[in-house]
C-alpha cells in the first residue's frame, strides 16, 4: 500500500477495477482546507486519460513492476511487436499501451514496464529524445526568419512535427518524444 506522498510520474497504481500510470501530478496545499493530490492517470488496458483528485494521507493499491529493455521489431497493423534484449522471447502490444508510437522506428530500444504478479506487460516507455530523418517538409524561404515559425515536416516514421523554416528534406532532427516536438537539428 502507499499513500498520496508517494504518488510520482510512471507510478502504477489499481484504481476503479483497472491498472492506472500516474502522468502528471501536483501537490496542492491551499491556504484553507486540507491538502491534495492532482493526478492525471492513464489506463494501461485501453489508454484512457483521466483526472482524479486524492485527499492528503489517501491509501492507494500500488502495482509492483518491473522494467525490462525491448527492442522495437514491427507493427503488423493491430499489434506492435518487441524481443526482450536478455532472453530473446517476444511480445506483442496494443497501440494504447504505447505513448507515442508514432515516432518509434524499427530496431529502437525501449522500456516495457511488466507487472511482476502475473508477467503481463502494461506499458512502454520510449527515451527522452529520438533522432528522425525528414521525409517530406516545403522549402523555406529566405528572409522569413526573423519570427519563430514553423512549418510541417513528416519524419521517416510518417509522424508529422512542426520544425523551424530552416530545416530541409534529408536532415536529421532530434525530437522530444513525450511532447512529440523538435529539439534541434542534428549535425551529420
Amino acid at each position: 500500500m502507499a499513500n498520496t506522498s508517494d504518488i510520482r510520474n510512471g507510478l502504477c497504481i489499481k484504481y476503479n477495477n483497472d491498472i492506472y500510470k500516474v502522468i502528471e501530478f501536483l501537490h496542492v496545499k491551499p491556504g484553507k482546507g486540507p491538502a491534495f493530490v492532482r493526478t492525471k492517470l492513464k489506463s494501461v488496458t485501453n489508454g484512457k486519460v483521466i483526472d482524479n483528485t486524492f485527499s492528503a494521507g489517501h491509501k492507494l493499491d500500488d502495482v509492483r513492476v518491473e522494467t525490462h529493455k525491448f527492442q522495437y521489431l514491427y507493427n503488423d497493423g493491430e499489434f506492435y511487436h518487441f524481443m526482450n534484449e536478455a532472453d530473446y522471447t517476444q511480445i506483442r502490444l496494443l497501440e494504447a499501451a504505447l505513448d507515442r508510437p508514432d515516432l518509434m522506428k524499427e530496431g529502437e530500444i525501449v522500456t516495457v514496464i511488466i507487472n511482476s504478479e502475473d508477467n503481463a506487460p502494461l506499458s512502454v516507455e520510449m527515451p527522452a529524445s529520438v533522432i528522425l530523418e525528414v521525409t517530406h517538409t516545403e522549402p523555406g524561404v529566405k528572409g522569413n526568419t526573423a519570427t519563430n515559425a514553423t512549418k510541417p515536416a513528416t519524419v521517416e516514421t510518417g509522424a508529422t512535427v512542426n520544425v523551424p523554416l530552416f530545416i530541409n528534406e534529408g536532415d536529421k532532427i532530434k525530437v522530444e518524444t513525450e511532447k512529440g516536438t523538435y529539439k534541434e537539428r542534428i549535425k551529420a
